[in-house]
């Protein structure tokens, strides 16, 4: 039962393929998933031999062994065909592509004693399932242990910790379940919140044999720090015509155009006014809105993702972020960790991340450009660079070593992150006398705020002590 449905990306995972297929810790995940295979097909065959291929000859906890053992066969039996669809749907766009193979995979549960409807569900969750595995494997990439501990919360957050309960319950109600990401700029945010929208439940249609919609619709994201405050609500909620100066057509808002099998992500959310944060709440608690203009109510069913590069706990104590409001997006929270942290970690995992940009800048695999921009971060970057544009750094540093076969490193970024990482240093070693704590706090704050003003509201001092703290912090530095 936990190999069928354990966390793929989970160390328990990985402990149940090897003790089942019995192979050693050494070998390829995809050897042990084809030892795995051949060792539960194994079993099923001389069940079903034994006359016994059919859960309703079950009962209790035999009947839940069996059944998971049929589904976990059914499953990798089309698992090659599931990733095709996968592939055929990213090429075809908005029009669902028929799931020829759906028929044999339906009639095999049915042998086996499950429900044409069941069967039914169930196929739908197992392409659900194989979506989630590749854009969760696809897109974020590395093998340090914070990026190992992202994805397994990537997986938790589509199908919950246990997805047996997931299976039973929660597969059509995952609409109040929101999500905050939250990570510096360039982390990858907006990768992880496409993982998870596009691993939503899609229905079957076995009239037409295709998925209900194409996954590539099921995930739609919005900047909200792009907008100025008085055309953000129609870009949220859409507006009619007429309903205010330069409206001259219905405009859809994107909860409108967001799939009721997907998510949206409400990007860079710490920048939105209160008034706009009681609407969303609005929207969050009832599920319902109305554009611009309109008495209309419309109903909201897809699920809310929302990040920020922001400190959410000083969102929340300067006021510009309403308790309510983050508690109600909170069913989740996942951070997206900076690279600095991954390299440290692991400083192999720059071969991961530089393999994929190549892919995406010149859509397909090259080792050896890959190898060339690695060459070169080697020789002209300081082996503690601390990456303050993060992964979206890294990919325009491989772009300009395509271009000029040399980076020139982002000083002001730099400076900004190597002050936060000194400072935190300091206190974990306790190196910081009681002025330096304080100057080195202002200069954090500053840093991240910008104005004299904002470090004293903050810090609870006067505008000229703040200042006397800055000069001397800049005369230490």
């Amino acid at each position: 039962m936990r190999a069928v449905f354990a966390n793929p990306f989970s160390d328990e995972r990985i402990a149940v393929d090897l003790e089942i297929a019995g192979s050693p810790p050494s070998v390829s995940y995809e050897e042990r998933l084809r030892r795995l295979i051949q060792t539960v097909s194994v079993k099923i065959i001389e069940v079903t031999e034994e006359g016994k291929g059919d859960i309703r000859k079950f009962a209790g906890n035999d009947r839940t062994l069996i059944e998971y053992g049929f589904l976990f066969h059914v499953y990798h039996q089309f698992i090659d065909a599931f990733d095709r669809l996968i592939q055929d749907q990213l090429a075809a766009g908005d029009t669902p592509c028929k799931a020829p193979f759906a028929d044999d995979a339906i009639r095999m549960m049915v042998r086996f004693g499950f429900s044409a409807e069941d069967a039914v569900r169930y196929f739908a969750l197992f392409f659900q399932m194989r979506r989630a595995f590749y854009f969760i494997n696809q897109s974020i990439v590395g093998r340090s242990p914070c990026m190992k501990q992202l994805r397994l919360h990537l997986w938790n957050n589509v199908f919950s910790e246990d997805i047996l309960l997931y299976a039973s319950h929660l597969w059509n109600r995952m609409e109040d379940y929101s999500t905050m990401l939250l990570g510096e700029t360039g982390t990858g945010k907006g990768v992880a919140a496409a993982a998870i929208g596009r691993s939503g439940f899609i229905p079957f249609d076995e009239k037409n044999i295709c998925f209900r919609e194409s996954f590539t619709r099921a995930f739609v994201s919005l900047n909200l720090s792009q907008f100025p405050e008085q055309l953000l609500e129609s870009e949220l909620f859409g507006h009619m015509k007429g309903a205010f100066t330069g409206a001259v057509s219905t405009h859809e808002g994107i909860f409108s155009r967001c799939s009721p099998h997907g998510a949206i992500l409400l990007d860079e959310i710490g920048e939105v006014s209160i008034p706009v944060q009681i609407k969303l709440l609005q929207v969050l608690q009832d599920r319902v809105f109305s554009p611009v203009g309109s008495h209309q109510k419309h109903r909201f069913h897809g699920r809310v993702i929302a990040a920020t590069n922001r400190s959410v706990s000083n969102l929340r104590s300067e006021g510009v972020f309403r308790d309510d409001f983050y508690y109600r997006l909170c069913s989740d929270i996942i951070s997206v960790p900076p690279l600095r942290l991954r390299l440290k970690e692991d400083p192999e995992e720059i071969d991961d991340i530089l393999m994929l940009i190549m892919k995406r800048i010149l859509g397909k695999p090259s080792p050896e450009l890959a190898g060339k921009v690695r060459d070169t971060i080697q020789k002209q970057l300081p082996k503690d660079y601390a990456w303050p544009g993060n992964v979206r750094e890294l990919e325009q540093c491989a772009r300009r070593i395509i271009l000029k076969s040399c980076y020139e490193t982002d000083t002001q970024g730099m400076s900004a992150v190597d002050t936060a990482t000194k400072f935190v240093s300091g206190i974990e070693e306790g190196l910081l006398n009681a002025q330096e704590l304080l100057s080195g706090y202002c200069e954090l704050l500053y840093n991240r705020h910008g104005t004299y003003e904002a470090v004293a509201r903050l810090t609870a001092l006067d505008r000229r002590t703040v200042k006397r703290y800055l000069a001397q912090q800049e005369k230490s530095s």
